[in-house]
């Protein structure tokens, strides 16, 4: 099973996005991953904005995945364009230390900023639940944001808030985030199984 756990290891850069010629519903976006391109081999698997998708061309520091029309439409990547900047986790091994929470790259849906509190510590921001995830997201329960593992601060009907560390603006693609922005959401997944 492959998995994630919400602490960004550093940002990418869109360097190319295309169709797929062999698949027409596909598009294929090449991203410079940086350090984090150190090993990476075809076929694993690296969270980009919290979503799970898999090598399929790597030069050098750049690498390319595939999105199919279901990626697109259950997140925000559809969204990106060249010369965005990404979230970037590689993949969880076996032994390591879990210093977020259990994220599987499997997105459940978007989110939209609504307000953005900027303190002297912290930065508060408050987004949007999509109305099929109101009850997954709970006071200080565990959530994903564009990949990155935070804690819910408050609910208020459908509105929810986390705040983020300077540390946290600093090395992910928060620093760029603006009120009416898409966020990828994936709620926490031992909250599905309880309520299930």
């Amino acid at each position: 099973m492959i998995m994630f756990t919400g602490i960004i290891t550093s940002t990418g850069k869109i360097k190319k996005i295309e169709q797929n010629t062999k698949n027409r519903s596909a598009i294929k976006v090449s991203v410079d991953l940086g350090k984090d391109s150190k090993g990476l081999k075809i076929g694993q698997s690296v969270a980009l904005n919290g979503v799970c998708l898999s090598a399929t061309k790597i030069a050098k520091n750049t690498c390319t995945f595939e999105m199919i029309d279901e990626t697109m439409k259950k997140t925000d990547l559809g969204n990106l364009k060249v010369g965005s900047l990404v979230n970037v986790e590689r993949s969880l091994k076996v032994g390591e230390r879990l210093e977020g929470h259990f994220v599987l790259g499997h997105v459940d849906g978007v989110a939209q900023i609504k307000k953005i509190e900027k303190k002297p510590k912290e930065v508060k921001i408050w987004f949007k639940i999509p109305k099929n995830l109101k009850k997954y997201v709970v006071q200080k329960g565990s959530i994903a944001l564009d990949g990155i593992s935070l804690t819910v601060v408050d609910v208020k009907n459908d509105l929810a808030s986390v705040c983020l560390i300077p540390h946290t603006i600093e090395i992910t693609n928060f620093k760029t985030k603006n009120i009416d922005d898409k966020l990828n959401i994936e709620t926490d997944v031992l909250g599905k199984y309880i309520l299930k």
